[in-house]
């Protein structure tokens, strides 16, 4: 299931985000993540929106849509906040895709990819 383990309780509802904070345990010690932008601007995501790359979002396999996650990156202790609002990454041993605006938060956007710890905090604030 992605590389990470999570609580049953977070995924009660297709769509609806965790009702309280939901711990995630890595099977492994990081996880990978990249980013997309220009490319899919203006696209509908899974959640029916269409694709911001300069709000700060993410795409999951199956975190809800909704849910709010923080990221951080292990190579320089930068962190985000982004709403799970579409589904991916496709590529195999990656675990979150998010988007342009996200990846520059997190100082990421030359490199392409990050080691990153991903947690769960139940919805965003919008």
């Amino acid at each position: 299931m992605g590389g990470v383990i999570v609580s049953h309780q977070a995924l009660t509802r297709i769509g609806q985000a965790p009702a309280r904070p939901v711990s995630i345990v890595p099977a492994r010690p990081f996880e990978i993540a990249s980013w997309y932008g220009a490319w899919h601007h203006g696209r509908p995501t899974a959640s029916g929106e269409p694709f911001d790359m300069t709000a700060l979002t993410a795409a999951h396999r199956w975190l809800p849509l909704g849910a709010c996650v923080e990221v951080i990156n292990l190579g320089n202790g930068r962190r985000v906040s982004v709403r799970v609002n579409d589904r991916g990454p496709y590529v195999p041993g990656r675990s979150i895709d998010l988007s342009r605006r996200a990846a520059q938060e997190l100082g990421m956007v030359d490199e392409g990819l990050a080691r990153v710890r991903i947690r769960t905090a139940g919805a965003c604030a919008t």
